[in-house]
């Protein structure tokens, strides 16, 4: 093992150029992962990562000297992992992975998650293990949204980018006005209740950004724009907690079937 205690080491520049750049990680094609779980995650899908990273702490036993033993590992001062500045709480194991590639084109004939300028990586990475829970298997995003390879929104995702589809910088009209099935979009005016909503056949759900919402553009588009029924004191719901509501009441309708 490799123990690296200076800020000076090359090694542990390029782990802070992936932590901080969207652009070093398109660059490079790589990008972080933190935690044992994550890292499980990923290599039950697309095998060992190439590069495990430890806290000094972290290798003499519990869950991450388990996992990383026998292993070949680069070993960081507790400090330096720190300063990564990755996420607020550090695991204390690190990865480093090639981005993923998604090959082919989105279906536009099966059910599908489209994200409108979601700019909250925790949002970002809920929706995406929200939609991977409740059957998804593809997710598109506008440009705006949250970098969904960026070390956050993949600590939020717990696995989910994995067994997902993910289109980033998507064209989401030009998409839809293909689509060979019903959108929903969540909205307020002239909306029905959702739990009043008819629909048969493949589902493309578009959730927008808190605030803002989703553009208007994409709301004329859509075959069906609905409302989540909220009895109490507040009026709104977090974009993650509402997608799902939105996305558990499609499969209990298709499991009542």
């Amino acid at each position: 093992m490799k123990l690296i205690r200076s800020r000076d080491n090359a090694f542990f520049k390029q782990l802070k150029r992936l932590a901080e750049s969207g652009r070093e990680r398109r660059k490079s094609g790589r990008t972080l992962l933190d935690g044992v779980h994550l890292v499980a995650a990923y290599e039950a899908v697309h095998g060992p990562v190439e590069t495990l990273v430890a806290a000094e702490s972290a290798i003499g036993g519990g869950e991450i000297g388990d996992f990383v033993g026998g292993r070949e590992v680069a070993v960081l001062a507790d400090g330096l992992l720190r300063d990564l500045g990755l996420v607020e709480t550090p695991s204390g194991l690190l990865a480093v992975v090639p981005l993923p590639a998604t090959a082919g084109m989105p279906q536009a004939d099966a059910d599908v998650v489209l994200l409108d300028g979601v700019q909250d990586p925790g949002n970002v990475g809920a929706l995406l293990r929200t939609a991977a829970a409740a059957g998804i298997r593809q997710v598109l995003l506008s440009p705006g949204c949250a970098a969904v390879w960026s070390p956050k929104v993949l600590r939020a995702g717990q696995g989910a980018h994995f067994v997902l589809a993910v289109y980033e910088e998507a064209d989401l009209p030009a998409f839809l006005a293909a689509y060979r099935g019903t959108s929903a979009v969540t909205c307020l005016d002239g909306a029905t209740s959702l739990y009043a909503a008819h629909w048969a056949g493949p589902l493309a759900w578009v959730f927008g950004a808190e605030g803002q919402g989703v553009r208007q553009e994409l709301i004329e588009q859509a075959g069906l724009r609905i409302r989540i029924p909220m009895p109490g004191a507040v009026e709104s719901l977090n974009v993650a907690a509402a997608a799902a509501v939105c996305l558990f009441e499609a499969v209990r309708r298709k499991q009542a079937v």
